[in-house]
């Protein structure tokens, strides 16, 4: 039987007295949950999402980390294992209280037990980092199989990674490709990122430069600095689209924004290619796009990132 968390947030709570900003709302959180009596949670299968969930995700994309909790609170009273989920990764990643991986794992454990993919992907992770919980490669990798299996997107990354490693599973390179292929269907970036430079270089699958390329571009489309970098590279080359420098010398500017650590090399070197109108119209490319990311972007999201 998992530990019950209930104790570990309470106890939390009656011990610790210090606030600062680096806790936030720290005591008003662990209120909320101590007050509900955890103990009395049903550990039943969700097969959808229960009102408060979808409140819950929307007040932690406003900060409102103490309306998030609440509303995570009600969705496990009504027997949404997703409201443990995402209760978990709010002491996973300190949004409105410490963080404290022990227990986020106690709560994924709760999740995964009634039946949350994205539970059963978080405690697979942390089976797999020993993070929170013993390591335990083969626990870690049947976990984010599970979640897999059960059409978790991050699951399916996950689960890719582990049967292309052979870590706690057996190898088994096409089922990985197979699933980070689905995963990237549905928008993952990470998986998408992978399996295009798997497409690039030939290994472990067909060799396909378009692929890679449509694969590469849309997760550029998505401000992610792989893409674009990766995006770059093709046009600035013309491997599975055409060629296309002004376009390459724009995404490499923005990736070397976003850190990319090979991008301002590569932005520098288009540049000395470019004549000083090609160089003004990829800048003012560049800066168009920053703009489009900048509305579509959104803070949301912290409890659910991709990849992981």
């Amino acid at each position: 039987m998992a530990p019950q968390p209930f104790a570990l947030f309470c106890s939390l709570e009656r011990n610790s007295q210090k606030r600062t900003s680096a806790n936030f709302g720290d005591s008003v959180v662990r209120s909320l949950l101590c007050r509900a009596g955890l103990a009395l949670f049903p550990l039943i299968v969700a097969q959808s999402l229960s009102a408060g969930t979808p409140e819950g995700i929307d007040a932690l994309d406003k900060g409102d980390f103490e309306a998030a909790a609440k509303e995570f609170e009600s969705a496990w009273q009504q027997g949404d294992a997703n409201g443990a989920f995402y209760l978990g990764r709010m002491f996973e990643l300190g949004l409105g209280t410490d963080v404290d991986f022990t227990r986020a794992a106690e709560l994924f454990q709760v999740a995964a037990t009634g039946g949350s993919a994205p539970g059963m992907n978080r405690l697979g992770l942390m089976f797999l980092d020993g993070q929170g919980t013993i390591r335990d490669f083969h626990r870690g990798a049947e976990l984010v199989c599970k979640a897999a299996e059960a059409g978790d997107a991050n699951g399916e990354f996950n689960c890719g990674a582990v049967l292309l490693d052979g870590k706690g599973i057996s190898a088994d390179p096409d089922r990985a490709h197979q699933f980070w292929s689905k995963a990237a269907d549905g928008g993952h970036i990470a998986a998408a990122n992978l399996l295009g430079v798997a497409l690039k270089s030939g290994e472990g699958i067909a060799k396909d430069p378009a692929r890679a390329y449509a694969l590469f571009s849309a997760t550029a489309a998505k401000g992610n600095a792989m893409g674009l970098y990766e995006s770059a590279l093709a046009l600035d080359a013309g491997e599975g689209v055409a060629k296309d420098p002004v376009t390459a010398y724009a995404y490499a500017n923005i990736a070397a924004a976003l850190g990319h650590p090979g991008a301002p090399e590569l932005r520098d070197r288009i540049e000395g290619t470019l004549s000083k109108e090609d160089i003004a119209r990829g800048q003012t490319l560049a800066r168009d796009l920053v703009a489009t990311l900048e509305k579509t972007a959104s803070p949301a999201a912290a409890a659910t990132p991709q990849g992981n």
